[in-house]
């Protein structure tokens, strides 16, 4: 969908796509982008931008990225994109400096999980339309450069929300970037992104907090969690992220995420009225459908 009329072409083939690119924020996805667009020959230097000291040392001397500051403008130099990996309120605060701090053919994206407020801040920054809200779906319960991984993206899903005003070349160029990491482009409209992302990905994560929250508030709850096996552990596994990240991303999302946790708790209520009442033909056909369900989820190796 490359744009004719667009400032922002795809270079020639056998170019890297970016000379200089900027990764705000060198955590998991940052870090990973990081890695494996660099292993891709897809940009030449990568410049980090980490407000942690320590995330800084680590990924320098990780090699995840070429050079690191904690100075934003000094980060964002010459760079001919700007992404933008870090918690989704710290994204909606930072577009009005970057805009402020990017050279004027840089492209802006993010990887924020929640896109409506985002998009919207980046349209308001970026009314030229260099800004491409996105979500790459891929992730890990660990944090921080030391957890990213150049195979990250491989056989994900990167979903692009572009508004009317976004730029449809700088959509493509991006787009290229992701392909070329290993994810396959999905376009979405941004509110439908953030309903169904609420119900796959925020409500899990929620619900795997509750229950672990639920045990330790049980009597003798730590004494229960010893005895705790591959379901528990598997089920609560996403309960490891960082709390502050998803702190955010429950209360960005919040309309979302409220209306699908409506639903949830719509279930559980069949299904506790199905055990009090002995209904076994309700339970073993919920179960079984549930079953089936899950059974058809692709997965990735």
């Amino acid at each position: 969908m490359d744009n004719p009329h667009s400032p922002f072409r795809i270079p020639h083939s056998g170019e890297p796509l970016f000379r200089r690119m900027a990764v705000v924020g060198v955590g998991l996805i940052g870090g990973s982008l990081a890695l494996a667009a660099r292993k891709a020959g897809l940009v030449e230097t990568v410049v980090g931008v980490e407000t942690d000291p320590v995330h800084r040392e680590m990924a320098l001397a990780t090699g995840v990225v070429d050079r690191v500051t904690g100075v934003l403008a000094e980060g964002l130099a010459r760079a001919e994109l700007a992404v933008l990996a870090v918690p989704v309120n710290e994204i909606v605060g930072l577009l009005p400096e970057v805009a402020r701090q990017v050279n004027g053919a840089c492209l802006v994206t993010d990887v924020g999980s929640v896109k409506g407020p985002i998009l919207a801040a980046g349209d308001a920054a970026f009314p030229d339309g260099r800004f491409v809200a996105g979500h790459p779906i891929a992730g890990r319960e660990r944090s921080g450069p030391a957890a990213a991984r150049p195979d990250l993206f491989d056989q994900a899903n990167w979903i692009a929300t572009p508004s009317a005003r976004t730029d449809a070349g700088a959509v493509e160029r991006i787009s290229a970037l992701w392909r070329g990491v290993g994810a396959s482009v999905v376009r979405m409209e941004a509110a439908w992104h953030d309903e169904v992302l609420a119900t796959v990905s925020h409500l899990p994560h929620l619900v795997a907090y509750a229950l672990m929250d639920a045990v330790l508030g049980m009597e003798r709850g730590e004494e229960r969690l010893k005895f705790s096996a591959g379901g528990l552990r598997d089920f609560t596994r996403v309960a490891a992220s960082h709390p502050r990240m998803w702190r955010d991303i429950f209360l960005m999302n919040r309309e979302q995420i409220l209306r699908v946790l409506a639903a949830y708790r719509e279930s559980l209520a069949g299904l506790e009225a199905a055990i009090r009442d002995r209904d076994d033909d309700t339970l073993i056909a919920r179960l079984a459908r549930a079953r089936a369900a899950r059974e058809e989820i692709p997965h990735r190796p």
